[in-house]
Formats: C-alpha cells, sequence, structure tokens
C-alpha cells in the first residue's frame, strides 16, 4: 500500500473507533452545552464578518466544498452574513464562476450594508423572504437552472415543520454527489427546555425533520463519516445528507 492510501486507511479507521466511543460522544455533547453559556459559536469570523458556527463545522464545509466543486450553493438563513461570504471566497478558490443564492426573513440593514460592501459580495444574490414561500422558491428554482453542481444549506427556522417543508423544497435542487446540510440537528442531543427564546426544541427540530424525511426518499442519505470524525458538530446525528440518486 503506498503512503497516501495507508494515510487514509489509517484515518478511517480511527474515525470508525470514535464513533463507537459513547464516553467522548458524550464528552463533547458535554463539552458543547458548557461552552455555549459563553455563546461560543459566536466568537468567530469569516473575512471580518460574524459566522456562528463551530470551527469544526467551518472546516468540514470547506472539504465538501472542494471535494465536491459546487458551482452554486444555496442558503436559507443569512444573519450576519459569514456563511455566505464564506461560501463565496470557496467559489474564489475554486476559480469555476460559482455564485451564492442565500434567503432570509429579516435582512437586518446593518448587516446587509455591511454584506454588499464586501468583496465577496461579488458572487452572492440575496433575497429577503420565507425560505419556505413559493415565489421565493421559484427564484431560487430559476436562478439555479444552468448550473451543474448544487449545494444546499438550510440554516434559518429550525423547528420540524419548517425544515421539513425545506427539505420538500430544496431537496430536488441538489445535484447528485452533492450534499444538503442541516445545521442545528443537535437541538435534539441537548436537554429538553434548553432552548429557551426560540419554538425549537427536543421533538421538534432539524433532526427530527431530517429524520421523518429521509423514511420518504432513497435519494439521499447521512454522510456518517462526517459526524463521526467532527463529534464537536451543529450537525449531531447526521446532519450532513448526500444524494446518492
Amino acid at each position: 500500500m503506498n503512503p497516501i492510501e495507508e494515510f487514509k486507511k489509517e484515518r478511517a479507521e480511527a474515525m470508525a473507533a470514535m464513533a463507537n466511543d459513547t464516553e467522548l460522544k458524550k464528552k463533547s455533547v458535554d463539552w458543547m452545552l458548557h461552552a455555549d453559556k459563553y455563546k461560543y459559536t459566536y466568537n468567530f469570523t469569516w473575512m471580518g464578518r460574524p459566522i456562528i458556527k463551530y470551527p469544526q463545522d467551518i472546516a468540514i464545509m470547506q472539504e465538501l466544498v472542494w471535494d465536491v466543486k459546487p458551482d452554486l450553493i444555496i442558503e436559507t438563513g443569512i444573519a450576519h452574513g459569514g456563511s455566505i461570504i464564506f461560501s463565496s471566497s470557496m467559489m474564489e478558490l475554486l476559480g469555476n464562476g460559482g455564485k451564492v443564492i442565500a434567503v432570509d426573513i429579516d435582512i437586518r440593514q446593518h448587516n446587509r450594508e455591511a454584506i454588499e460592501q464586501h468583496p465577496m459580495m461579488k458572487n452572492i444574490t440575496m433575497l429577503e423572504g420565507s425560505s419556505v414561500d413559493e415565489k421565493i422558491v421559484q427564484q431560487i428554482a430559476d436562478y439555479a437552472k444552468g448550473f451543474k453542481k448544487v449545494m444546499v444549506v438550510l440554516d434559518s427556522n429550525h423547528s420540524h415543520e419548517h425544515v421539513y417543508r425545506e427539505l420538500e423544497l430544496y431537496t430536488p435542487l441538489v445535484s447528485i454527489g452533492s450534499y444538503i446540510l442541516l445545521p442545528d440537528t443537535f437541538v435534539e442531543f441537548f436537554p429538553k427546555g434548553y432552548v429557551t427564546n426560540r419554538p425549537w426544541d427536543v421533538g421538534n427540530n432539524p433532526y427530527t425533520a431530517m429524520e421523518a424525511f429521509l423514511k420518504t426518499t432513497t435519494r439521499f442519505v447521512k454522510d456518517e463519516m462526517i459526524t463521526n470524525k467532527l463529534l464537536i458538530t451543529e450537525a449531531l446525528g447526521g446532519g450532513y445528507l448526500k444524494r446518492i440518486s
């Protein structure tokens, strides 16, 4: 076996072992809960814009974009804009002329101005409205026509009903071999009642929507290797879905 393949094999074995380490998984969730007291995920930026994510999820998104090489990334949820700036910067690195289209129900003026002034805005289109509004979905579907490789990130309203509807609407746009990402599946693994300022909770969140959706299709599977190696991730329980057919 050549050294590159040997390294890949060793890495795969380590990830598989971590997946079976229940103590390590519990410690990871405990760490996430402890760190969340300090709003840990709010502490990072990408090219100057706040990106409310664990660094591990930022790193894995880089891996996925580099491997899949999408020429369009669709994102629901914009907030401060760090994620769409990240996606746009990855398109620059790929050099494939790729674009980002994103929707948020409320793009706050100070965030809009900062995003529009950013050099990575050149690859971005922003829409204001609900991600499940038929007119918005049609605009995005029309925009997606002609792109060869499409990836989707669902990071808006995290209730079961909303995410399930997003999955129904946006999975047809995902290219075979590409991914749809569901941040905040971790809600299902935090204590019930932990989220106090939002309607989602244990039993009503992206994880439950994902599990229900996967029962209706064979086109998508969880990429378990991703969450096995991350451990500390907003997508606990398999929130990286790969389209296989």
